[in-house]
């Protein structure tokens, strides 16, 4: 009997789809009061432009790197291929798959606390209550995601209506209010450009940042993409777009409704305007919505972070058993597995401010500036790339930088964190390393 493989099966719809769900997820609903504490003004729709224009970049270097190689496990692929088949290209590699191990997780469980969190507006939960909520919705994803491809990106499509629906509706909303615009006149108010506000900048894109992360996560479906040297840059420009869009027209929406210095501390902001502008039952409903949103941000981003242990397994470079497939359904089923794991104990044990600032740390030092820096190596040795960014290599520059300031923004004991969390895994391959070399001279 062959061995199962991955097939070419996610249109562009269903990629976009995919990407834009995980973007969403909860992000917007709770970092939208965040973002205005921290920015304290009106000028704080400068914060998600900032998030924008930093997704749009970053998406050039994935661009590249995710149509000339797309396959199954997008950054583990990327820093293999950049920095060589040397030592240090395996060891970048390693990295982003140990820190994967850990990351990821952490993303799926953000949704998770999220999830439950917000779920509190329809029903007051204590803390054993929230923690049964959101392990109980990680279990729920990975029972879901054990169904073949061509089925999850029909899922996703639909998920992906429900998202778009319910963003629609809260900018509906606002624009039936009749004060729409006030908060596009008066984003300048009492603005002065200064370093506090560059500051204040920094700090808020941590937040915003974080709602539009998963733009590439159709890179690590590279495997399962249909005509992918075109789909894959094409789907993460289309999510960016769209979902800038949606998150301005949502930003102000609100605050023409609940003035900024109010909505920045409310923990239920959009089911408080929706409960101003129509009622009680209208806040439940959207407050179901979002709990929708949050789920398919869950269960597109575990779709996503499983195929990354499963590729480095099936190149020998992680362990054996997460490079299975499925036998009927064709799908890292062990990845599927431990991931969610991981997650379901990450949604018990931790806050969601903590993660938001974690997730980011881990991800930034190997993911994105690792293979911003992979790129610049790879152009001068590689010159038929599918897809190649204007303006090259101004936008890899910038990218590098604005990483730069997000991580210094993120807080030293999260950079130090990440730093450490990165040395044990340098640790960790060169013990793996040695255990290899001694099996292969006792053969």
């Amino acid at each position: 009997m062959p061995e199962p493989v991955q097939e070419r099966r996610l249109s562009l719809l269903q990629a976009t789809a995919i990407n834009m769900i995980d973007m969403v997820g909860i992000g917007p609903f709770i970092t939208l009061p965040m973002v205005i504490s921290l920015m304290n003004g009106p000028y704080f729709l400068y914060a998600w432009m900032a998030g924008a224009a930093l997704s749009f970049i970053d998406a050039m270097v994935w661009s590249e790197l995710g149509a000339a190689y797309p396959r199954a496990g997008g950054s583990y692929n990327f820093l293999k291929e950049t920095f060589g088949k040397s030592k240090s290209g395996g060891l970048m590699s390693f990295l982003f798959v140990w820190q994967t191990m850990i990351q990821a997780p952490l993303v799926i469980a953000s949704a998770a606390i999220g999830f439950a969190s917000y779920f509190s507006y329809l029903l007051p939960l204590g803390p054993v209550g929230s923690k049964v909520v959101s392990g109980g919705l990680v279990i729920c994803i990975v029972i879901m995601l054990f169904r073949r491809i061509e089925v999850i990106g029909r899922i996703s499509v639909v998920l992906w209506v429900a998202v778009l629906g319910t963003i629609l509706w809260i900018i509906g909303g606002g624009v039936a209010h009749g004060n729409f615009l006030q908060p596009l006149i008066d984003i300048n108010k009492d603005l002065n450009f200064n370093y506090a506000f560059v500051a204040s900048i920094g700090f808020a894109s941590v937040k915003s940042v974080y709602s539009y992360l998963g733009y590439y996560n159709v890179c690590h479906l590279g495997g399962e993409i249909v005509n992918p040297t075109k789909n894959i840059p094409r789907s993460m420009f289309l999510s960016i777009g769209g979902i800038f869009a949606l998150y301005m027209l949502m930003n102000v929406s609100v605050v023409s409704v609940i003035p900024w210095q109010i909505a920045k501390e409310s923990e239920f902001v959009i089911s408080l305007f929706m409960e101003q502008l129509m009622g009680p039952m209208a806040g439940k409903i959207v407050t179901v919505l979002i709990l929708l949103v949050a789920f398919s941000s869950v269960f597109s981003a575990t779709l996503g972070y499983s195929r990354i242990p499963y590729a480095a397994a099936v190149d020998g470079a992680f362990f054996k058993p997460f490079a299975k497939l499925h036998p009927k359904g064709n799908f890292p089923y062990v990845s599927v597995l431990f991931l969610g794991g991981i997650a379901f104990v990450f949604s018990l044990i931790f806050k969601l401010s903590e993660v938001i600032s974690a997730i980011l740390a881990m991800r930034i030092l190997v993911q994105f500036i690792g293979q911003a820096v992979g790129l610049l190596m790879l152009r001068q040795k590689r010159k038929d790339f599918p897809y190649k960014m204007p303006f090259y290599p101004w936008p890899v520059y910038i990218a590098i930088a604005m990483w730069c300031v997000i991580l210094a923004s993120t807080g030293y004991q999260m950079v130090l964190g990440g730093l450490l969390f990165a040395l044990l895994g340098v640790a960790a391959y060169y013990i793996k390393q040695r255990i290899s070399m001694a099996g292969d001279s006792s053969k």
